[in-house]
């Protein structure tokens, strides 16, 4: 007697797993039991879902203050940019007042 081969077909294999996995359910609930299991996932889902819903809330927060803080320096540094602006035109009436100065000075020295 030889020895023979058989090969099961993709659609065999399908047709086995989809007649026995009702079956492997109920093992495994027969092993682990579900209903206990099931109430501290409850629990555990809800308080899960709660940290989420703050974590979410708390990052909005942090959104909005580093946009107000994103606001208060771009503020900021347009007043400096103002000021800086004040500065050059101060400079600039200073080197205007030396040069008339030294102008009025010098042409008292002349006609002196």
């Amino acid at each position: 007697m030889g020895e023979q081969a058989m090969t099961l077909r993709e659609e065999d294999i399908t047709r086995v797993g989809e007649y026995i996995k009702p079956w492997i359910r109920e093992l495994v609930d027969s092993i682990a039991p579900r209903p206990a299991v099931a109430g501290i996932d409850a629990q555990l889902l809800e308080r899960m879902v709660r940290v989420e819903e703050e974590l979410k809330a708390q990052r909005e927060l942090m959104d909005e203050r580093f946009e107000f803080t994103k606001e208060r320096f771009e503020a900021v540094d347009r007043r400096f940019d103002d000021v800086r602006e004040s500065f050059k035109r101060t400079q600039w009436f200073i080197g205007i007042g030396f040069v008339v100065v030294t102008a009025v000075i010098a042409a008292f020295g002349v006609l002196a």
